[in-house]
């Protein structure tokens, strides 16, 4: 049995602060026993859109690079929550994560698939595509916690995307998010139930959460959900973690009993 920590953060342009907060936390999980943490969607910036550009970087930089210091240090398997990448085709960027190794190796790369495109209530218009490229493959990974599966936010309102994460092994989920009040109020908990409930995994969601500016915020709610459907572990307001055991044992249980997976007849 294994613990894991989703971070709950509330990034701002300021993007040496965030990185600060992003360490605190990384180090506070750690100490707490965590052998995987994650952190949330855009966990180094969340600033203007006229910004984006200027905030990305490639996989080499600074953002990385410490990320990778923190995870060598103790010895953790760290889920660099999602960061913006530079290099897309047409001069856009990609809205990556990466997983990091207790050595700080770089384990793997997942760029968002699905980009929030949407106009859900609260005066604002979301665009991602117009910075953002989408991304085409669907990773997991092995970690000593379980094989993870990959994904970013607004994935996640697409089963079949956990659906192959599934049939490709995994036993944890990732989602780190940046979630909308208006949305996250009504959606998130529902949704990461039900992802976690029909692919018998664990779930793990990272999660901004508070106000990042005058025109955004974030709903966060950070969480860990059994594979059984029940939040083992949920954060506060503002930044914080939710810290929950990996329980290898009903996680069998649950696959053995209720054999959904291996009773799909449609793929």
């Amino acid at each position: 049995m294994h613990l894991i920590a989703a971070a709950q953060m509330v990034s701002t342009p300021d993007k040496a602060q965030n990185l600060d907060a992003a360490v605190k936390l990384v180090r506070r999980a750690a100490d707490l026993g965590a052998r995987l943490v994650g952190l949330p969607e855009n966990f180094s910036w969340m600033g203007p859109e006229a910004e984006r550009a200027a905030a990305a970087e490639t996989l080499e930089g600074p953002t990385l690079s410490r990320m990778a210091e923190v995870a060598r240090e103790r010895g953790v398997t760290l889920l660099a929550g999602s960061l913006l990448e530079e290099g897309a085709p047409g001069g856009r960027l990609y809205n990556t994560t990466v997983v990091l190794g207790p050595d700080g190796s770089r384990r793997a790369v997942y760029r968002k698939i699905h980009l929030f495109d949407v106009d859900v209530g609260d005066g604002t218009p979301y665009r991602e595509s117009a910075a953002v490229a989408p991304g085409e493959e669907v990773v997991v990974t092995d970690t000593e916690v379980g094989r993870l599966g990959l994904s970013i936010c607004y994935d996640l309102r697409f089963p079949e995307l956990y659906r192959r994460l599934a049939r490709d092994g995994a036993t944890l989920l990732a989602v780190p998010a940046a979630f909308t009040l208006m949305t996250g109020k009504d959606h998130w908990e529902v949704l990461l139930r039900a992802r976690a409930i029909e692919n018998q995994c664990y779930l793990f969601a990272p999660a901004q959460g508070g106000r990042h500016s005058a025109q955004r915020v974030t709903w966060g709610h950070a969480m860990v959900v059994d594979p059984w459907g029940l939040v083992t572990a949920r954060a506060s307001e503002g930044e914080g973690l939710a810290v929950a055991a990996v329980d290898p044992e009903l996680l069998a249980r649950i696959r053995r009993d209720l054999p959904c997976l291996q009773h799909r007849r449609l793929e």
